[in-house]
């Protein structure tokens, strides 16, 4: 099997693995919160074949890889009712900060995992599986702080924003997924280049974390 193949198949499980984690803690967090929603539309579950969506989570993601830029991405939106959450919209904020905060933490793991085999010889394979994960999870973190509907940060944006821009952002979400690929479409370098910052800030901050 070439490197490239090879390279290609670890990306694809980090990302499986990386949003179903993702969109798991939505899901667990709405619920926490006091909404089943997720739960009976069976979206409270680790099984990645829920929450994935072909395009946004396989197919953009792997051709960026291929590309050389950073590695972002999405899933299918976890649905919830915001009326039945406790702590009125900050319960919102929280659900959506969940996804997030959690590809965070797993790119936080993966460096010190990094860290640990970085020097030891015959652990290569495991280096480069944790490095990947650094890459694709903070660049994940990143894409879905946006704070442009229907990504994560416009849920965090919408409990501080007034009212009359939050019925423009309303009226934004109609459009879902038509949104995303029209900033990747129309911003696409901006954001590469965003999101290559933003991975490298938290590198840097994980870097002096570990000693390295």
């Amino acid at each position: 099997m070439s490197s490239e193949i090879s390279y290609l198949l670890i990306v694809l499980l980090v990302i499986l693995f990386s949003m179903t984690i993702h969109e798991a803690m939505h899901a667990f967090a709405s619920y926490w919160l006091g909404d089943d929603t997720a739960k009976m539309l069976g979206r409270l579950t680790l099984n990645p074949i829920k929450h994935i969506d072909p395009v946004l989570t396989i197919l953009m993601p792997i051709l960026l890889a291929i590309s050389g830029g950073p590695i972002f991405g999405g899933a299918k939106p976890v649905s919830f009712n915001p009326n039945n959450l406790r702590f009125g919209e900050w319960g919102m904020a929280i659900v959506a900060l969940a996804g997030p905060i959690s590809n965070l933490i797993i790119a936080f793991l993966s460096f010190g995992l990094w860290a640990l085999l970085k020097n030891y010889s015959g652990y290569d394979m495991l280096s480069d599986i944790f490095a990947i994960s650094i890459s694709v999870n903070l660049g994940f973190f990143a894409f879905n702080m946006i704070p442009i509907p229907p990504l994560d940060g416009s849920r965090v944006l919408y409990v501080l924003a007034p009212d009359f821009f939050r019925r423009g952002m309303d009226y934004v979400e109609r459009f879902g997924i038509l949104i995303i690929f029209a900033i990747i479409l129309v911003s696409g370098s901006f954001i590469s280049n965003l999101i290559s910052s933003v991975v490298m800030f938290f590198i840097t901050i994980f870097g002096h974390f570990f000693g390295l």
